[in-house]
C-alpha cells in the first residue's frame, strides 16, 4: 500500500504532466516548440505561477531524469562521421560561442552584483550549453535540422 508521501509525489507528477500536456499542443500549434511549452507548464504551476507543486525534493530527480533523456536524444541526432565532418565548425566555432556567451552572462552576472565570480562563471557557461541543447530541439521541431545553418549550429 502507498504511503501518504507517495500519493503526494504522484498527485504533484500528475499535475506537472497534465500542465505539459495541455501547454505544449498550445505551443506546438503557435509553432513555438515543446520546449517552451514545458517551460511554460512548470512555470505556471511551479511556485512562481499558480503554486500548486510543494515537494521539490522529487521534482529534483525527476527533472534530472529528464535532462538526461534529453540529452540521450541529443546524441541520437547526431553520427560520428557527421561530428567528424564537422569538427573545425565545432571545436572553433562552437568553442568561441560557448566562451563568449558564458562570459557574457557571467559578466551580466557580476555587473549586477547578483553572485560572485567563480559562480557567475558557472552559471554562464551552463545558460551557454543549455541554449545549445534549445536550439537543437528548436530546429528538430521545425525541420530546419538539415540546412545549411541547422547543420552549423548543431
Amino acid at each position: 500500500m502507498a504511503s501518504a508521501g507517495e500519493g503526494d509525489f504522484l498527485i504533484q507528477a500528475a499535475t506537472y504532466l497534465g500542465a505539459a500536456a495541455i501547454a505544449v499542443p498550445i505551443f506546438n500549434r503557435f509553432k513555438l516548440g515543446s520546449i517552451l511549452g514545458y517551460l511554460a507548464a512548470g512555470v505556471a504551476v511551479g511556485p512562481f505561477g499558480l503554486n500548486l507543486l510543494h515537494q521539490e525534493e522529487g521534482v529534483f530527480h525527476i527533472a534530472e531524469l529528464g535532462v538526461v533523456l534529453f540529452l540521450f536524444v541529443i546524441g541520437l541526432e547526431l553520427s560520428l562521421s557527421r561530428l567528424w565532418s564537422m569538427r573545425q565548425q565545432i571545436f572553433g566555432l562552437g568553442a568561441a560561442q560557448m566562451v563568449l556567451t558564458g562570459g557574457l552572462i557571467a559578466s551580466v552576472f557580476v555587473v549586477v552584483d547578483v553572485m560572485p565570480v567563480p559562480a557567475a562563471a558557472i552559471a554562464g557557461l551552463s545558460f551557454a550549453f543549455s541554449s545549445t541543447a534549445f536550439a537543437l530541439q528548436l530546429l528538430k521541431d521545425r525541420g530546419e535540422l538539415n540546412t545549411s545553418y541547422g547543420n552549423r549550429s548543431c
